[in-house]
């Protein structure tokens, strides 16, 4: 029995591409690959050959994080990615030169959007709590709709190559970073907290991420999110708001 086939997001899709391309060929695009069963038929002229090779790459990519996620970056293999990509062999080795070359590019495409979606959602927040806790259900909701993409970022990156595990560490040390400076620019108690506070904060909870999906338990990542907040405010703002931080999140549960 054959592997699943993945099925690009029109969103994801969209953003990826950018806007080289007019919408309504990017709309052509996924219509004919959802009247052919997820592959491009063969010979296909009505698109302009670097969409469709751009498409590919995404699929490819996609197909990446979907068969390390089912099998381990290990156990996974080049025949699994193009089985679930719905391209050749020769295709594959049109954008990468090996399985790493694709891992690496998917985990930067994946680290990029979820960066991307968890600043902006803490952007929206008026108070320091209030830009944690909208930055936090941007982790999770991320988590909840990509679950293949963000079981590759945070689980299988530590099994993959030196230079995967280096990438892992920088995505972790962006958000430390950005919590350290937004607790700078709006806790007037900040100042004596060190980026160390941070560190401890964001892999603190990376820990709890990690302990749920190496075991492929995504239907328990939203019960996380009052000991999430509990956990980042404590370090922040002592037992006290902790404590209350936690009892919201707890009543509305």
């Amino acid at each position: 029995m054959g592997a699943d086939r993945i099925e690009l997001s029109h969103q994801n899709l969209l953003a990826a591409l950018g806007d080289q391309w007019p919408p309504e060929q990017v709309d052509a695009a996924i219509e004919l690959l959802a009247s052919s069963e997820g592959k491009f038929p063969s010979g296909v002229r009505k698109l302009p050959s670097d969409l469709v090779r751009a498409i590919q790459r995404e699929r490819l990519l996609s197909a990446m994080l979907m068969a390390t996620s089912e099998l381990g970056y290990r156990r996974a293999n080049v025949q699994d990615v193009i089985d679930r990509a719905g391209v050749s062999r020769p295709t594959f080795y049109e954008h990468f030169g090996n399985k790493e070359d694709c891992f690496l590019a998917a985990f930067d495409s994946s680290a990029r959007r979820l960066r991307d979606q968890v600043d902006a959602a803490a952007d929206e927040g008026s108070s320091w709590r209030e830009q944690v806790r909208f930055g936090m259900r941007a982790v999770l909701d991320f988590a909840s709709a990509e679950p293949d993409t963000v079981r590759t970022v945070v689980v299988e990156a530590r099994a993959a190559s030196a230079e995967a595990v280096l990438r892992r560490v920088e995505l972790l040390d962006h958000f430390s970073v950005c919590l350290d400076s937004r607790a700078r620019a709006m806790l007037p108690a900040a100042a004596r907290f060190t980026e160390v506070t941070a560190a401890g904060v964001v892999g603190g909870i990376e820990a709890l991420l990690y302990a749920r999906l190496c075991k492929s338990q995504f239907d328990q990542l939203e019960g996380l999110y009052p000991s999430m907040m509990y956990f980042a405010v404590l370090s922040y703002e002592g037992h006290a708001a902790a404590s209350e931080e936690l009892a919201l999140h707890s009543a509305s549960a």
